[in-house]
């Protein structure tokens, strides 16, 4: 039964027993991960602060042949979104983690997809404006599943040229898209509309994001 450790960013939890949590984490180098945290739910639990969505940890964990779950050991956070002030930046922490969920497979480790979530955390601690820098998300992540419409299909001019942007600037430099009200609303019919027909399925986060706006 190896050990392994892993660079990791926490996508969500299940309760478990009386004291346990069921862990969803995405790893660098080997995909997504289920595991069992005994005990992260007792008030000094040895986990406390590192299981919270988004959260980027280093996890040690150990693993048997068959056998869905894991055993989580420790998990050390290096950076957290529950250091955010700002209540609308913690709305979204929830549907970046529900998005990489969706998308991340078991076991089948994909580096950029790593990438993307864990640059999501430092710009979200480097306080990007959260309109853009979710569009700037959705695009990237529906690109690198190569399901984005490579035409533009019928994109105002404005809504094409914060894409051609997008490709050039890192996420923590969301906020300098060239982008008003108009073409994010714009992006975010269309990534909505392409997200919820390959998941077949509107995410409850989403739903959560609208609620708050009213």
């Amino acid at each position: 039964m190896p050990l392994h450790t892993a660079d990791a960013l926490v996508l969500r939890t299940y309760k478990l027993a009386e004291v346990d949590r069921i862990v969803v984490f995405l790893t660098r180098d080997r995909g997504k991960k289920r595991g069992v945290a005994k005990g992260a739910r007792r008030t000094r639990s040895r986990f406390s602060g590192a299981l919270e969505p988004m959260t980027e940890v280093r996890v040690a964990y150990f693993e048997k042949e068959r056998r869905e779950l894991v055993g989580i050991n420790y998990a050390e956070p290096v950076r957290s979104p529950l250091t955010l002030n700002a209540g609308e930046a913690l709305g979204y922490v929830g549907y970046f983690a529900e998005l990489l969920d969706e998308w991340a497979q078991e076991a089948d480790a994909d580096e950029r997809l790593f990438r993307l979530g864990t640059s999501m955390v430092e710009a979200l601690g480097a306080g990007v404006p959260v309109d853009p820098l979710a569009r700037y998300f959705e695009y990237w992540l529906l690109r690198l599943q190569g399901l984005y419409p490579e035409s533009g299909g019928t994109l105002s001019k404005g809504a094409l040229t914060f894409l051609a942007a997008s490709r050039g600037l890192p996420p923590r430099r969301a906020g300098e898209l060239p982008a008003d009200r108009d073409v994010l609303a714009e992006l975010e019919a269309l990534h909505r509309t392409l997200i919820a027909m390959h998941l077949e399925k509107t995410l409850k986060s989403d739903r959560v994001i609208r609620e708050m706006r009213r």
